[in-house]
């Protein structure tokens, strides 16, 4: 832990570290993923309607994770070294003081890899990732910042991504009055904007508001886990110094 001091006797405790990227090719890249994923639904749609699923299309709909090795594209494959560059990059500033001075050789592997369409109002109630150590969204398509604002109900949070920060659960319950007000400070919103990558710990809760537009909101979302070469016992050695 390297708690940063504010000033003399105070230290300000246990920063939430979390990534955000730009992909430089965005522009190009994402129309073509959006074919690709409306492919790749209407394909999943008639597969587990074959396997007996009669429900109505709904305004939300998740793939499988399995979109690392389904994608078989060269635009697909940039777009990967793009997110485990990213990855390396937080996570290497994130343990800054924590990992040893002379850095290791890391292994970055994506656990699960999935797109999400969504409209009409629909939303992704409050959660966290398990089975990983960071997670990623990715915003591939969403209406354009003015007009996605203007939404008469939503607002400037229409489609937005909420964290919520350590603070939040101190709110439940919690007596709040002048001396803790830094309290209030308790969740943070990203707007989706194309091209851009947000990295996270993978126990950071989140969210993504209710969101209508004109265009669906696309993302794709990942888990990912972060190894040393030599093995787990790189872990513990490290931790022990």
């Amino acid at each position: 832990m390297s708690p940063s001091s504010a000033s003399p006797g105070f230290h300000s405790l246990w920063p939430t570290p979390l990534g955000v990227h730009r992909y430089a090719e965005a522009a190009e890249v994402n129309p073509l993923l959006v074919r690709v994923f409306n492919a790749l639904r209407i394909a999943q749609t008639q597969a587990r309607m074959q396997e007996g699923d009669t429900a109505p299309p709904a305004p939300f709909f998740a793939s499988d994770d399995d979109l690392v090795d389904r994608v078989r594209l060269p635009e697909w494959q940039d777009f990967l070294r793009f997110v485990v560059a990213s990855l390396r990059d937080t996570v290497k500033v994130a343990n800054t003081g924590v990992w040893p001075a002379q850095g290791l050789d890391l292994r970055i592997r994506l656990d699960g890899m999935w797109f999400q369409m969504s409209n009409s109002g629909a939303f992704h109630d409050v959660h966290s990732h398990g089975n990983c150590s960071w997670s990623g969204v990715y915003c591939v398509q969403v209406d354009p910042q003015e007009r996605r604002i203007a939404h008469a109900t939503y607002g400037s949070t229409n489609g937005v991504t909420r964290f919520f920060g350590p603070r939040f659960e101190r709110l439940g319950g919690a007596r709040i009055d002048m001396g803790n007000a830094y309290l209030q400070d308790a969740h943070l919103d990203f707007d989706p904007v194309p091209g851009q990558l947000l990295i996270f710990p993978s126990w950071l809760a989140h969210q993504a508001l209710p969101y209508a537009g004109e265009q669906e909101r696309v993302i794709v979302s990942f888990n990912a886990s972060v190894h040393a070469a030599q093995g787990p016992q790189q872990l513990h050695r490290y931790a022990a110094t």
